[in-house]
């Protein structure tokens, strides 16, 4: 029998590291937003850290996706990969 953990981690820094990766990208936020399936406004929102609550694990994925880039922790992803 599996049993779920949730929790919450911090990423310090997260929006800007985001922000820089998406400045450094050759697509506009709005074409990378649609790609994403992430509303712009939001997708801002996540880059000035102006959530009241996490940010949802599969957001964060898609972003990566999209941008190409790995912001999650290896330790992190780690014990992502061990829940599937």
């Amino acid at each position: 029998m599996k049993v779920r953990k949730v929790e919450d981690i911090e990423i310090s820094g997260l929006g800007d590291r985001i922000k820089k990766a998406r400045e450094a990208h050759k697509s506009s936020l709005v074409q990378l937003a649609k790609v994403a399936k992430i509303d712009r406004s939001y997708w801002y929102d996540i880059e000035a850290e102006r959530l009241s609550y996490p940010l949802p694990i599969e957001t964060l994925r898609k972003i990566e996706n999209v941008l190409g880039v790995k912001f999650l922790p290896s330790e992190e992803r780690r014990s992502e990969k061990n829940k599937n």
